[in-house]
C-alpha cells in the first residue's frame, strides 16, 4: 500500500497535463494558468484525505480548478473595481487644479506604470486613508522607512505625470 505522498504524486503525474490544459483554455496569461493550477494541486495536497480513487480524482480536480478559476476571476474583478476606484480618487485629486483639462486616462496609466511598491504606498494613503503608522503596521516596517519611501513614491509619481502632461501644484495626497 502507499504512502498519501506516494498517492499525491501518481494522481498529480497522471492528471497534470489535463489540469494544465484546463486552465490554460480558460486563462488569457499563462501565468494565471500556472497559478490556478498550483492553487488546485495546494488544495489536492490539503485534502489529499479526500482524493477519491482512479478517474474519480481527475474529475475531483477538474471541480477544484474550476472553484478556483472561480475565485481567480472573483479577486480580478475586485482589483479591476478598486483600481477604478482608486483613478477616480486620483482624478478628484488633480480636479482641484489650476489644470482643469487633466485627464483622467493619463493619471490612470501614469500610476499603472509606477512600481509594484510605489502602487502600494500610495495605494494605501489614498485610497485605503491609512496614516504612517499604520502602513508601518501593514507592511511591518518602521514609521521612518514609511515616510521616506512614501516621500521617494510620491516624487516618482509626480515625475511621471509632469512626464505625461500631467501637472498639479498642489497634491492632496502630501496631507496624508
Amino acid at each position: 500500500m502507499s504512502t498519501q505522498a506516494e498517492r499525491f504524486a501518481e494522481i498529480y503525474a497522471a492528471t497534470y497535463e489535463q489540469i494544465l490544459g484546463y486552465a490554460m483554455r480558460r486563462c488569457e496569461i499563462p501565468e494565471d494558468a500556472a497559478d490556478i493550477v498550483a492553487e488546485t494541486y495546494a488544495t489536492a495536497w490539503r485534502r489529499a484525505d479526500r482524493l477519491p480513487d482512479g478517474d474519480e480524482a481527475r474529475l475531483w480536480l477538474y471541480g477544484v480548478a474550476r472553484n478556483t478559476l472561480a475565485n481567480h476571476r472573483r479577486g480580478q474583478l475586485r482589483r479591476q473595481q478598486r483600481s477604478a476606484e482608486l483613478n477616480v480618487d486620483l482624478a478628484d485629486l488633480y480636479s482641484r487644479t489650476p489644470d482643469s483639462s487633466v485627464e483622467l486616462g493619463a493619471i490612470a496609466r501614469t500610476f499603472r506604470e509606477l512600481n509594484d511598491d510605489d502602487r502600494e504606498l500610495l495605494s494605501l494613503v489614498a485610497w485605503e486613508g491609512l496614516d504612517h503608522a499604520q502602513i508601518a503596521t501593514v507592511l511591518g516596517v518602521s514609521r521612518n522607512a514609511v515616510r521616506i519611501r512614501l516621500h521617494r513614491a510620491r516624487k516618482r509619481f509626480s515625475r511621471a505625470l509632469s512626464k505625461a502632461g500631467v501637472t498639479a501644484h498642489n497634491l492632496a495626497m502630501e496631507s496624508a
